[in-house]
């Protein structure tokens, strides 16, 4: 396959075919695996070219990628990502960033900004991501793009450079909801039958965060999940405390981030790019005390988020703040930007819930994510939910 080198999605290291096999559920399609994935004798980057200098070619394949392969997909080549997948913008210091084909002049989103990149642009049937903070659920919702966020710990991602282990989870991006659910299929294990849907409930508090033009846009997506489904009410999930969870994800993923890759940057002082190197800095100093605070209110959260969404519940949220933020944007605006997607996003990753960003509205001509989030260990449900949704004629009326 030739991939068009424009779009900047993927890694030079990294342009490689491999196929398994040539029967399987997604036999004929191609994929690509964000640069944060083992690939049996590819070199795994990370983001960053110190960590590519100074790590072994790895001799076995992430469990993820081997599930893709053993489904008869073949895969054509690793994608960008931002460094060691600490940020959301998908702007890479040493490698560029990857253009957004659904939003030219905006950033795509990170850290999974290349496979977000790559099938937005149509150079791959699907991509391979991995969500921390939102890593794969921004880039869908600012590409135009079906993107999920797993159930933690519900997808094996041993063999993917970790960030935060308590909140690294797989995820995956395609154009069509058919497809999306194709490889979520492929990628999950068997856990019996999906408890039926039929209670949605909308978070007000993060639709007032997201602000009247994000609310507005997404009415009628919100409608359509109502009418399919059936209206249960409205929630205030954080009860006002959203930027005390947010701070709490930031806390706990940062202490995670230098324990994993603390010794890493003290040995080989790696040229980081703009934020990232200022994000590892804070998290050598941070309090342990903080901490302890930080996990006390992540335990909170997942004891309220149990309680609102059982099996048989949806929780519906904005994906996004707004639409993707212009490449021209200051570091301060991007930042900005970021602490309001992070709260948006928090409450899942808390959680360990899955979460899925459905392309179903637009604002100022730019793709905006519509989400909605299952209970632990429910994903099956929001693959039935996407494909329903895309073909409600089809749809005979069964949660």
């Amino acid at each position: 396959m030739v991939v068009s080198p424009e779009v900047g999605a993927f890694c030079a290291h990294g342009m490689i075919e491999i196929q398994s096999r040539h029967d399987g559920p997604l036999a004929g399609l191609t994929f690509g695996v964000k640069d944060l994935f083992d690939v049996a004798g590819v070199p795994t980057g990370a983001g960053s070219p110190d960590w590519l200098a100074t790590h072994p070619v790895p001799q076995a394949s992430a469990r993820a990628v081997l599930c893709l392969l053993d489904a008869g997909a073949r895969m054509v080549g690793k994608t960008q990502t931002d460094e060691l997948a600490w940020s959301l913008n998908g702007q890479n210091h040493h490698y560029g960033t990857p253009i957004n084909p659904a939003a030219p002049g905006r950033i795509p989103g990170g850290s999974s900004s290349g496979s977000a990149a790559a099938t937005a642009a149509g150079l791959v049937d699907f991509a391979l991501g991995s969500d921390t903070g939102g890593s794969v659920r921004l880039p869908a919702s600012y590409c135009g793009l079906y993107g999920m966020r797993s159930s933690h710990g519900r997808i094996s991602i041993t063999g993917a450079v970790p960030l935060a282990p308590s909140y690294d989870s797989v995820g995956w991006f395609t154009r069509d909801a058919e497809l999306f659910s194709r490889v979520g299929r492929a990628l999950l294990p068997d856990a019996g039958q999906a408890v039926p849907v039929s209670r949605v409930l909308v978070a007000d508090d993060l639709f007032g965060l997201a602000g009247d033009a994000v609310s507005t846009a997404l009415a009628p997506a919100l409608a359509q999940v109502g009418d399919l489904i059936g209206w249960a009410g409205h929630v205030d999930l954080a009860d006002g405390r959203l930027m005390e969870w947010r701070d709490a994800f930031r806390l706990i993923q940062s202490s995670e981030a230098w324990e994993t890759h603390g010794d890493w940057v003290t040995r080989v002082g790696p040229a980081f790019g703009p934020g990232i190197g200022d994000r590892f800095a804070a998290a050598a100093r941070l309090d342990p005390g903080q901490i302890e605070v930080a996990r006390r209110v992540r335990e909170a959260v997942r004891a309220r988020l149990a309680d609102i969404v059982p099996p048989g519940t949806l929780l519906v949220i904005p994906t996004a703040p707004g639409i993707a933020p212009l490449l021209s944007s200051t570091e301060v605006e991007l930042e900005t930007f970021r602490a309001r997607a992070l709260a948006l996003l928090c409450a899942a990753g808390h959680a360990g819930m899955p979460q899925i960003s459905l392309p179903m509205a637009t604002l100022e001509g730019c793709p905006l994510g519509l989400s909605v989030i299952a209970a632990h260990g429910q994903d099956e449900a929001l693959l039935d939910l996407a494909v329903r949704l895309a073909a409600p004629e089809a749809d005979d009326g069964r949660a």
